[in-house]
């Protein structure tokens, strides 16, 4: 059996360095994510990865990999603070409980 993997993003970029390159990558990552398989059993948005969730550029992808069984859970916690809650659809507004679960009994985490 494939053992699906977590993947975590803690910031909207990836990598350190130049923010710029890192902004590329991110929106490759996401381009690439929903052809590579196996697809994530689940993606952890933290922190500024939360902005992920209302980037239109990479939410496109994201909407596939959910559409495609991969679960979602945005940080309810982080998009309140950066005051983007309301711009998110509630099925991907999880809690620290639902993070660390899916963390705990996973296989496989990849963080970002």
């Amino acid at each position: 059996m494939i053992q699906k993997p977590v993947y975590v993003f803690s910031s909207d970029t990836i990598g350190q360095g130049s923010e710029e390159l890192g902004e590329v990558l991110t929106r490759g990552m996401f381009r690439t994510l929903i052809s590579v398989e196996p697809t994530p059993e689940a993606i952890v948005f933290l922190n500024s990865g939360v902005k992920l969730l209302v980037k239109e550029d990479v939410l496109e992808n994201i909407q596939i990999l959910k559409e495609t069984g991969t679960r979602i859970l945005g940080c309810g916690t982080c998009l309140d603070y950066y005051q983007l809650k309301d711009q998110v659809k509630s099925e991907m507004v999880s809690n620290m409980k639902d993070i660390l679960t899916t963390l705990s009994n996973s296989p496989k985490v990849v963080n970002f």
